[in-house]
């Protein structure tokens, strides 16, 4: 019996250690590329993988050829305003479905609920059209106002509401205590796994946002770094030099990837609190 748990965990280990490789040789892969010089990158008829000659050149370029610090500004001004807002707007909506009572409110949500079956892309020519005639494109509030309303969000932000007792509500309204109040005193503090899950994953949504910002904004001064990583290969390393171009994507990458080393675990926790009621 212990040597078939012995096997089976040898086997386990085996198998997730090989799936580990396969899903983080990419990204080896990106590292190793953006440290060889583009010399020593073309003559490798056959893929190497290391190398003895590393060069940070390629990163040095990736800040020279195109102003990737200002797409990173961009980027962080349009992460931190859209997850900001769109916080301010779950929350209470989140809390309005969860413990306040109002007539029609099951039938709201559900109607609501049903906008999650809409592909996101069919609204983007409709959003095009309002910023466009709104005279907002190549601006910060055409690019955010499109992005702070989210279904899925406010659906996990009730459900993880929707876990704390009732009994504690009707204990704070016995004791005179505002609903607005009683939202951010207790239930953001007992919830607040699943509020900081919502964040980092917003954050990672507007940082990877390609399609919205590309369609809205042709002027550099409003780039993005998914935007702008575009713009570096057309009009600053060209398409041949793949190693400055992969020093571009880790610099890219690297704020994502520490972000979810840190939180990883507020995020399990989020996700396991939003999917569990009572």
């Amino acid at each position: 019996m212990k040597n078939r748990r012995l096997i089976s965990r040898i086997l386990i280990y085996a198998l997730l250690s090989l799936w580990a490789i396969v899903v983080l040789f990419p990204f080896y892969w990106m590292l190793l590329t953006s440290v060889k010089s583009y010399a020593s990158y073309n003559t490798e008829f056959i893929p190497k993988f290391f190398t003895l000659s590393p060069t940070i050149q390629n990163y040095k370029d990736a800040f020279s050829a195109v102003p990737l610090g200002d797409y990173f500004i961009n980027t962080v001004i349009f992460t931190v305003l859209t997850t900001a807002l769109l916080l301010a707007v779950a929350i209470p909506a989140a809390f309005a479905f969860a413990r306040m009572n109002f007539r029609g409110k099951n039938i709201v949500f559900t109607a609501f609920l049903s906008l999650m079956m809409i592909p996101s892309e069919l609204t983007v020519i409709t959003n095009f059209v309002t910023v466009t005639e709104l005279g907002m494109r190549n601006s910060f509030s055409g690019l955010i106002l499109p992005s702070v309303m989210s279904v899925f969000y406010i659906y996990l932000l009730k459900e993880s509401f929707s876990g704390v007792p009732e009994e504690l509500y009707l204990a704070a309204k016995v004791d005179g205590t505002s609903d607005f109040r009683y939202m951010f005193k207790v239930m953001v503090p007992i919830c607040r796994p699943t509020v900081i899950t919502v964040a980092i994953l917003k954050i990672i949504e507007c940082w990877n946002a390609y399609v919205w910002p590309r369609l809205i904004t042709d002027n550099a001064a409003y780039f993005l770094v998914s935007v702008g990583i575009q713009e570096i290969r057309e009009n600053g390393f060209g398409r041949e030099n793949i190693p400055a171009m992969m020093a571009a994507v880790v610099v890219i990458c690297v704020p994502l990837i520490l972000l979810f080393l840190l939180f990883r675990d507020k995020i399990m926790a989020g996700v396991a609190r939003g999917g569990m009621k009572g």
